[in-house]
């Protein structure tokens, strides 16, 4: 008697817990088919940017049928997402948000009697209208990704992958917009992975300071203009000879051939260690479709593939939200912020429901180690491949990375990843990526700094 009087007070601790605490929770899950439901007696809710400007909205004609509009189309394509056909993006993630209505009770009672849908509540998202539409506009005709976050507060100010599609017509696109020779749907900020080229060798220098912590100053290598181990030979860009270099010198030029002949000086083991901890092979912390960077390195591996994942080549892929992270922690003392795109969810009055708070996802460099990534970005910029970010009204920190696209082409993929400040303005990081267009400082770079300029000039 006594246990089965364990089990039912257990079973009712549980229900009142379940019911006050995780109820809307697997409510809430983009998985939960019954959210739907609700839409027989709401209107969809508005989709806002952190400015005010409608994303989403729906439209109902004279004769009751509703539909839902984007106003800035392709723009925001990826990261609102679209409600046809399936749901996906902001749609997807405040899908029961959007279908909740907070309206004054009594006039929900006397829409439900009249037999009328009470309006539902909007999504107020951190997203920058002015930002968003510059890294599309920059982003130009390439393929590719941009993305753009506070690194103090991990709000997403702007979020771009291209091809993308137009959500106002995805019902009647959809044959060819989700087949298979169309990668249009797929969100490459955070979804894409890619060889990281140069921006690799932020790893790279931090594993080996971690491993000389007191002698890493001393670092010194004679480039001329390539390195030759066991038969395999790593060339720098352009066959360029930077002559003698020092760490920092080999960070800010982005010598291949000095990156090369410190990677087989590492501890491979602890090489591993240290990319694990910088969130390669696990999933990313944020309420979005995402995917999980590789990094793979064992004894077994021969000294190519060691120097080639120096560089940045090899197996390593990594995604744009994961590059954006860690330049972030970077920017942030070592902490990493856990990123988000909904700011805070209001009725149709405009009154606050909820909101979302910073919130921190963990240190994952130590404060001096912050500083010194922060040093040799700054000096990308001073003295490297970042020139052109230089002398602006703002102090620009980065690493630029060309990434071979594979063993059997010539053509690269532009990669820059790097953060901005300037008094009376929140620090902002972003990370690009051009595919297909040639080296970092010349395709993504200028992506940045248009980012960088319309931000820090308003």
């Amino acid at each position: 008697m006594y246990l089965f009087l364990a089990i039912f007070l257990a079973m009712m601790a549980y229900f009142v817990y379940f019911q006050a605490v995780k109820s809307e929770t697997f409510i809430n899950s983009p998985y939960n088919s019954l959210q739907d439901l609700f839409s027989r007696r709401v209107i969809r809710g508005d989709i806002l940017s952190a400015d005010g400007k409608i994303l989403a909205e729906t439209n109902t004609d004279g004769d009751g049928n509703e539909s839902r509009d984007y106003p800035y189309g392709r723009v925001f394509a990826h990261a609102v997402g679209y409600a046809e056909n399936g749901k996906a993006g902001i749609e997807n993630q405040e899908n029961f948000s959007l279908l909740r209505s907070h309206e004054f009770f009594l006039k929900q009672m006397g829409n439900d009697i009249a037999g009328n849908k009470s309006q539902g509540d909007s999504v107020v998202t951190t997203l920058d209208t002015q930002i968003q539409q510059t890294a599309y506009d920059a982003l130009g005709s390439f393929d590719g990704a941009v993305i753009v976050m506070e690194p103090e507060t991990g709000k997403i100010l702007a979020m771009v992958s291209k091809p993308d599609f137009d959500p106002n017509t995805i019902k009647q696109d959809w044959d060819t917009v989700s087949s298979d020779e169309s990668t249009a749907l797929f969100n490459r900020a955070t979804q894409g992975k890619y060889a990281p080229g140069s921006v690799f060798k932020i790893f790279t220098t931090l594993e080996y300071y971690r491993e000389h912590p007191k002698k890493y100053s001393d670092y010194t290598y004679f480039c001329d203009s390539s390195i030759t181990v066991n038969g395999q030979t790593i060339h720098c860009a352009g066959n360029r000879r930077h002559g003698n270099e020092t760490l920092q010198s080999s960070f800010a030029n982005s010598c291949n051939a000095s990156y090369a002949n410190l990677s087989l000086s590492l501890d491979r083991t602890r090489f591993q260690e240290t990319c694990d901890s910088m969130l390669f092979n696990k999933n990313l912390p944020i309420r979005f479709e995402s995917s999980k960077s590789s990094f793979h390195l064992s004894e077994k591996d021969s000294s190519a593939m060691v120097m080639e994942t120096g560089i940045g080549q090899g197996k390593t892929l990594v995604s744009p939200l994961h590059m954006l992270l860690v330049t972030s922690a970077v920017a942030n003392k070592g902490m990493v912020m856990k990123p988000y795109l909904t700011d805070h969810i209001e009725n149709a009055a405009g009154d606050t429901i909820s909101s979302s708070e910073p919130a921190e996802y963990g240190s994952v460099l130590s404060a001096k180690e912050a500083r010194l990534l922060k040093k040799y970005m700054r000096s990308v910029v001073t003295e490297g491949t970042g020139g052109k970010l230089a002398g602006q009204s703002y102090e620009a920190y980065g690493k630029t990375g060309t990434a071979q696209v594979s063993d059997t082409s010539d053509e690269t993929n532009a990669w820059f990843t790097g953060f901005a400040k300037k008094k009376g303005y929140r620090n902002i990081a972003v990370a690009v990526i051009v595919e297909k267009s040639g080296a970092g400082s010349t395709y993504a770079v200028p992506v940045a700094k248009k980012i960088f300029d319309v931000y820090f000039n308003r």
